[in-house]
């Protein structure tokens, strides 16, 4: 990694000095315009609107429009007079409990490191947030701009989290939310009951980007010349259900069946699940097994009904043979 920034955390009267490394990366695969006939890649040329002609980086300035075609020009001289912060020093404000940051706020997240003899008032920080559980709230001037940002640790590191500043997040302005809306508690009980059933541990490992995967295939494809397999189309998603708890009854048999728990009504397909936890949930499917030895004995049992259902046989043959003598005694009445 490449350091990208260098200053200090100012911590009360303590000064550590770091380096900043971003702490993320984009994996996306991306692509250059070209001319479908040649491969050419497409250029563009900055040309002023106005004037027509090609404009160099140096004749281009920052303009503001403020409406009806109107720009305003702002130049190096009008930046310069801003309040920005350039002594490259990240100024801790307070310390929160790490629960009251709302993670809408976080933008990007930064490793700092510390730099030449700052290591041991860099560990004493680290140490200290982590017993306090808190978050510290700074201040940093990155990029030509002043931010705001939280300290916190990660993995016995230092991570310089920036944030949105509280007028950059947006409302949400929905109609639903003004009415009227009640959920029957039998619906909210099973809607809980599908949480639980669905309930685990979070394992970032255990999931893929697999559209990038598939892009990549086709590229590699291209290059070796060779033709791309087309995976098996999965089943398609159900309509949607008209009957709220027969869709949720039926998705907390299908999250059970897909744990390897035995269904209370049975009937449900399972669920595709991560290949990551496969291997934990078989181990469940296991004790199932010893049930069956009873069933087949259950079912050696069956043969005493059909025993006494001969028995009962004979008794009807019996009772049927008696019936001539009502003929016998209707000749007589004769």
């Amino acid at each position: 990694m490449r350091a990208i920034w260098k200053g200090a955390v100012s911590f009360g009267l303590v000064s550590i000095g770091v380096k900043v490394y971003s702490a993320t990366e984009e994996k996306d695969i991306r692509f250059h315009q070209v001319h479908r006939e040649d491969g050419g890649r497409i250029r563009y040329k900055r040309t002023c609107s106005v004037c027509g002609e090609e404009v160099t980086y140096d004749d281009i300035a920052k303009g503001y429009d403020i409406g009806g075609g109107e720009m305003v020009i702002l130049t190096d001289s009008d930046f310069a007079d801003l309040p920005l912060s350039t002594s490259h020093a990240i100024d801790v404000l307070e310390f929160v409990p790490a629960e009251q940051v709302d993670p809408i706020l976080y933008n990007k997240a930064y490793f700092l490191e510390p730099e030449g003899s700052a290591t041991k008032p860099y560990v004493l920080l680290r140490d200290a947030l982590s017993d306090s559980e808190r978050v510290a709230i700074v201040k940093v001037a990155l990029r030509q701009r002043e931010q705001l940002a939280t300290l916190r640790v990660r993995e016995g590191v230092l991570l310089l989290n920036t944030m949105l500043w509280p007028d950059e997040i947006r409302r949400p302005d929905f109609g639903f939310l003004d009415e009227d809306l009640k959920v029957r508690p039998p619906e909210l009980a099973m809607a809980s009951s599908l949480i639980d059933s669905m309930a685990g541990e979070f394992e970032p490992d255990a999931f893929t980007d697999d559209y990038r995967a598939a892009l990549q295939e086709v590229i590699d494809a291209k290059v070796e010349g060779r033709e791309v397999v087309q995976p098996e189309e999965e089943e398609a998603a159900p309509a949607a259900a008209v009957d709220l708890m027969a869709a949720l009854k039926a998705s907390v048999e299908r999250a059970r069946a897909a744990r390897g728990e035995a269904p209370s009504g049975g009937g449900a397909e399972p669920t595709p699940i991560s290949s990551a936890r496969s291997a934990k949930k078989a181990a469940k499917k296991a004790p199932a097994k010893k049930a069956e030895p009873a069933k087949k004995t259950a079912a050696k049992k069956t043969p005493a009904k059909k025993t006494a259902a001969k028995k009962a046989e004979p008794a009807k043959k019996t009772a049927a043979k008696k019936t001539p003598a009502k003929k016998t005694a209707t000749k007589k009445s004769a």
